[in-house]
């Protein structure tokens, strides 16, 4: 077997235009007070990655164009849909009277395992990340449908933000692109 690496052609999916007209998973990030432009740009190639709807980005969270968002984003920038908001607080409880389930990466005495969660065909989700020295805001955290947590066994008990939130993305487009693919094979 041969494991000859791709080139970029060979890894190129569809345009920047095609990929504004694919169907995106129901799901947003909402980002609370993330400080780090390196950060914020890490979850936008992820999120373009892994189809995600939208990103909020929250209160003094940066926003593009940016050069340090740019240089971690790589273009996501420009094809992930994204809008900021001054209160990441108010937009999670006017998403959660939309109907969005809020679902919260942090570090709870109740929190559920991320691998335990699984998200449902028929449900819209937002994935609520927060800042890097105090977490989530605890008023998102008191409004959530759910509090996730990633196990971790190591001494820090901390990742990055950029880090966690790809690892819960992950898991959200894993499921829910199982769903997609269940439907069009029915």
């Amino acid at each position: 077997m041969e494991r000859k690496k791709k080139n970029i052609i060979e890894l190129s999916n569809c345009s920047e235009e095609e990929y504004k007209g694919i169907s995106k998973i129901p799901v947003k990030v909402l980002a609370d007070n993330v400080r780090s432009m390196y950060n914020i740009g890490a979850v936008f190639r992820t999120s373009d990655a892994f189809l995600i709807d939208e990103i909020v980005l929250g209160g003094i969270s940066g926003c593009p164009p940016h050069p340090e968002i740019s240089k971690t984003a790589l273009g996501a920038e420009c094809t992930v849909s994204w809008r900021h908001v001054d209160d990441a607080v108010a937009e999670a409880m006017r998403l959660k009277d939309e109907g969005w389930k809020i679902c919260t990466l942090e570090q709870t005495h109740n929190s559920t395992c991320l691998g335990d969660f699984l998200p449902l065909p028929d449900e819209r989700y937002v994935l609520v990340v927060g800042n890097e020295v105090e977490g989530v805001d605890q008023r998102i955290v008191d409004i959530s449908d759910v509090v996730l947590e990633i196990p971790q066994y190591g001494v820090k008990h901390s990742l990055n933000v950029s880090s966690s939130t790809s690892i819960a993305l992950w898991h959200f487009n894993s499921h829910m692109m199982e769903f997609k693919t269940n439907d069009k094979s029915e």
